[in-house]
């Protein structure tokens, strides 16, 4: 496995040290999540409250088994609500 650049929302950077982006080592979308949480406390709350997460383009709100490919461009969003 290797590091994906997650690139984060502007409510989530202060929890990082003020970085737009973080380097996280996981394999799928529930794993990046256990990690961020594991490395960052702060942002379990954000998560809890519901992140949606970019990968190339594609959102996923839910299905957090969903692989993290290498290179791809992976972004934290806020999770809106609504159908």
């Amino acid at each position: 496995m290797s590091e994906r650049v997650i690139h984060l929302w502007g409510a989530l950077r202060p929890l990082v040290g003020g970085t737009a982006f973080v380097k996280i080592d996981a394999a799928t979308i529930a794993e990046l999540f256990a990690r961020l949480i594991e490395r960052y406390p702060g942002m379990e709350s954000h998560i809890q409250r519901g992140v949606a997460v970019s990968i190339n383009g594609e959102i996923y709100r839910d299905n957090w088994g969903t692989p993290l490919p290498a290179g791809a461009e992976i972004y934290l969003m806020p999770r809106v609500p609504g159908g």
